[in-house]
């Protein structure tokens, strides 16, 4: 039976239940996709005709006379550990060497950090925010190894924030509570306006309601706050603070 014929039954959906898969090209053993799903999810990308970089690796693979290997992972499970089985998979494969265009998340756990900073996630002393900031949460996104250009751009934008940002003279980007730097804001901008060299093309960056920040790191205060913890907000994933 040829992998394009291949279906998952009824019955065998009732016994998989969530499961967490992996794409693999035969042509160097490696994976480059990492997936979640139901029923015949597993299969559903042989037939996507995306412009993404998945497809394109499945039509780079099949011109050589082959077919993607589908393994999966683990099955049997619910939705919220299949999810945490997926993110730790993309987190532990690295997203650099996967077409996935994000990174998987749980809703009860963090992404890949260094021991460092659980440790300093777990012990830092709390500070009070005394000066007119915006506190930018970006759990999800965030990485151990990002430069100092991802992080400013992971940061600056692009938000669905109100006209109560004007007021606000910094911008801080934070991390389990944990201010990992902090930015003058010198300049609000209509998402989409700025380029971004280090974050993938999204619809989010040209969202007409959402805006974004150009600034600076905020040399005369970042000590004040960096390594510090700033406590941990709620679903809300900005805070402001003496605005």
């Amino acid at each position: 039976m040829q992998i394009t014929d291949m279906q998952v039954t009824e019955e065998v959906s009732r016994i998989l239940k969530s499961y967490v898969y992996i794409y693999i090209d035969p042509r160097i053993d490696e994976p480059f996709y990492v997936g979640k799903g139901l029923g015949n999810r597993l299969f559903s990308h042989l037939e996507d005709q995306s412009d993404t970089e998945k497809v394109k690796r499945i039509k780079e693979i099949r011109k050589n006379g082959v077919e993607p290997k589908i393994d999966i992972i683990r099955y049997g499970l619910s939705d919220s550990e299949a999810a945490l089985v997926e993110a730790s998979l993309i987190d532990c494969i690295g997203k650099n060497k996967l077409t996935n265009l994000n990174s998987g998340h749980h809703e009860n756990s963090y992404g890949r950090i260094t021991s460092r900073e659980v440790i300093t996630m777990l012990t830092s002393e709390y500070v009070e925010v005394r000066h007119k900031a915006i506190l930018f949460t970006i759990n999800r996104m965030y990485r151990s190894d990002m430069n100092k250009l991802e992080l400013y751009e992971m940061t600056r934008g692009c938000w669905r924030i109100g006209k109560r940002r004007e007021k606000a003279k910094y911008a801080m980007c934070v991390t389990h509570g944990i201010v990992q730097e902090v930015y003058k804001i010198e300049k609000w901008q209509l998402a989409g306006t700025l380029t971004y060299r280090t974050r993938p093309a999204s619809h989010y960056l040209r969202y007409p309601k959402r805006w974004e920040f150009e600034g600076r790191i905020a040399r005369d205060i970042r000590d004040e706050y960096v390594g510090f913890s700033v406590g941990k907000g709620g679903h809300n994933p900005i805070r402001y603070k003496n605005v």
